[in-house]
């Protein structure tokens, strides 16, 4: 047994501390200096959402959020924007838009590159509270398995991009998600502020379009890095991110074909939504990536 847990021990240190990206750790990056952070942080969401939160609204009526729905919806389509113009300026100096190794020198623009990856990352904490949001108006129905493992995927992905190879070919990632999210949380403002937007089908079918091309582009963008052996950008990043993003075009492929394209069906409604694991937000019914 003293064996295992040395071996275990010699594994974490060898991972977070020989592998990793120091620098994270060294700046004071908010949960980078232990992976224990984010790991504490996730339990804390799995109990609120799944125990402690129903249990407290268990007697209570759904609480009011419109007003706060408006704030945050406002605030994610701002971060979102900054974290394009971001991703936009350095697409600007890349020599090598098919392979761009990361740097991991202590360069200003390598740091400033690192600190704009964490900052996506903590884009990506702030999606959480769209689950929290959930549980407060006891829409338990939205707090779907495939709503909460998005979330937790995105979370968890992107604090290892951050811990371990924050900067080169992955700005792909920010750039398209960011301008996405963007459009659709300006989608759910717009809901929150007039619910006469909720009915406008034309908006949502585009919002699922543009999510199915974002798609497409990562499984073009990091499928080429898989043909590329002479390319120094992580491969295991490949390995999982092709296939993920495989099985979400699937689903959102399915979801507009069986809402857009047969003409006897509605338009979307959360439950329509949720069978397809969409993500969706308190304010409308909409596909998130």
């Amino acid at each position: 047994m003293a064996l295992v847990l040395k071996r275990l021990y010699q594994g974490y240190f060898w991972v977070f501390t020989e592998k990793a990206d120091p620098r994270p750790g060294e700046l004071g990056l908010l949960f980078m200096s232990s992976p224990l952070y984010p790991v504490a942080f996730i339990f804390s969401y799995f109990y609120f959402i799944y125990n402690l939160g129903p249990r407290l609204m268990e007697n209570r009526k759904p609480f009011e959020i419109r007003k706060l729905l408006i704030a945050y919806n406002a605030i994610q389509i701002l971060a979102n924007l900054y974290i394009f113009y971001l991703a936009v300026l350095e697409m600007l100096f890349v020599s090598n838009w098919s392979c761009d190794p990361v740097d991991y020198s202590y360069s200003p623009e390598a740091i400033h590159t690192l600190k704009s990856y964490h900052l996506f990352f903590l884009t990506k904490l702030g999606d959480l509270l769209e689950t929290v949001f959930f549980v407060l108006r006891k829409r338990y129905r939205q707090v779907s398995f495939l709503h909460v493992y998005h979330h937790f995927g995105m979370f968890t992905m992107l604090w290892v991009a951050v811990k371990f190879f924050g900067g080169g070919h992955g700005t792909w990632v920010g750039l398209i998600n960011s301008l996405v999210h963007a459009v659709m949380y300006t989608y759910y403002l717009l809901s929150a502020i007039d619910e006469e937007w909720k009915k406008n089908v034309a908006f949502k079918k585009f919002i699922t379009q543009i999510q199915m091309i974002q798609f497409t582009i990562f499984i073009i963008i990091y499928g080429r890095l898989l043909l590329k052996t002479d390319c120094q950008y992580p491969r295991l990043c490949s390995y999982f991110f092709v296939p993920q993003n495989f099985f979400m075009l699937i689903l959102f492929g399915d979801f507009y074909r069986r809402t857009y394209l047969k003409k006897q069906n509605p338009a979307p409604t959360i439950e329509d939504s949720e069978k397809v694991g969409t993500i969706k937000n308190t304010s409308t019914v909409l596909l998130d990536g």
